[in-house]
């Protein structure tokens, strides 16, 4: 089935400014929530298209991108035909972590939602997102690699399991809320369901909370976790490692980890989508009468021709010799950009050749030079 059109979905016009779009985003994000329409599979796609069409208008960049291009603009296998743009870290992101960006967390849920926003039965609470930002070198990137990453968070308590309890406690029904797992307020007219306070939603408390945790079933623990880097990505990259972010509480889920990548700059490639860019330096000697010369790549070195009378800045491509595709549309290639070296120290008897080399020569040896002179003086012309 074909996509709809993104300014439709967020029920907003083409000229709508980033304010307006993000109130409709909120809008229809309530709306179409699944913790808000539970069973309800077209409310589930409505929200992932709601967050697909949110990340895409909400950056200036991605929108110029699809106002010019449409969807096609995010399609590799159109991006070469249609002058696509590329994200940076590869497809969109997950639909719920783009809501929690906009509401600034898990807060929302308590207002809207009476407070089961991300909780379960019995009040187990998934646990919070990690971020960590790590810098990479060049060639980690373009090859790939293993990295640990150390982090400090809230893990299951290994005292009591994750259940807060000592293991001689005995469970009883919480007094505030009845086992319900939530109290209710009056709020003018309107009645508001909030997590209970005193059992944290779990509708039971314990008359012996675990000593280790503090009764929380987490407890704040320094770890290292391998993360496999893929090849091809680049700055902004975002990696999701499922499950390593903090323990969810009460035996709720734990959070993942996203590790976004920075990438350090190279002393002799420039990456450009795909692509490797190289400034070669060459002799005055090797471009006038051409050479075979050598140019470094990823992983070794690979031999172009130059042909006689090579002008600076020119660009010779190796087929295959840039960065592996992230999404496993092939390599790109390098780009060897010659750069003409004019020689800064000569002795006496270089000066006399290169002098004699001079008057040697005609206007015919240097046509563009020739060309040139020959337009400037078309200016004056009347």
């Amino acid at each position: 089935m074909a996509k709809r059109d993104y300014y439709e979905v967020l029920e907003v016009n083409r000229e709508a400014d980033a304010d307006e779009i993000k109130k409709a985003y909120r809008k229809l994000a309530i709306k179409h929530h699944p913790d808000k329409n539970p069973h309800d599979k077209s409310a589930e796609e409505k929200f992932k298209e709601l967050g697909e069409a949110y990340e895409v208008l909400s950056d200036p960049q991605s929108r110029a991108a699809y106002n010019q291009y449409g969807h096609k603009a995010f399609d590799p296998r159109a991006r070469a035909g249609a002058g696509g743009f590329a994200r940076g870290g590869g497809g969109f992101h997950d639909p719920t972590d783009i809501f929690r960006e906009v509401f600034g967390g898990s807060s929302i849920f308590e207002d809207l939602f009476g407070g089961m926003g991300e909780r379960r039965e019995g009040g187990a609470q998934r646990g919070s997102d990690l971020r960590y930002d790590m810098e990479i070198t060049f060639m980690e990137a373009a090859q790939g690699c293993e990295k640990d990453v150390p982090v400090t968070k809230l893990d299951q308590c290994d005292i009591c399991q994750g259940s807060g309890a000592e293991r001689s406690a005995t469970v009883k029904k919480c007094s505030t809320c009845g086992g319900r797992g939530q109290v209710i307020s009056s709020r003018g007219i309107f009645s508001i369901a909030q997590t209970c306070p005193r059992c944290e939603g779990r509708g039971q408390v314990v008359d012996k909370p675990c000593a280790a945790c503090r009764g929380s079933g987490r407890r704040e623990r320094s770890s290292k976790i391998k993360i496999k880097i893929p090849p091809g990505v680049d700055t902004g990259a975002r990696l999701r490692s499922v499950g390593n972010g903090e323990a969810g509480g009460h035996g709720g889920t734990s959070g993942d980890l996203y590790v976004v990548l920075h990438v350090k700059s190279h002393d002799i490639f420039v990456r450009e989508g795909d692509d490797l860019i190289c400034e070669v330096p060459i002799s005055f000697i090797q471009a006038a009468l051409g050479a075979e010369i050598e140019v470094p790549t990823l992983t070794s070195v690979a031999q172009i021709r130059i042909p006689p009378g090579t002008q600076s800045s020119t660009v010779f491509r190796i087929k295959g010799k840039g960065v592996k595709n992230i999404q496993g549309y092939g390599w790109g290639d390098l780009l060897a950009r010659v750069v003409v070296e004019v020689p800064t120290k000569l002795n006496n008897a270089q000066r006399a050749k290169l002098q004699e080399f001079s008057e040697l020569c005609d206007e015919s040896v240097n046509p563009i030079a020739k060309s040139f002179l020959e337009r400037a003086k078309n200016l004056f012309r009347v």
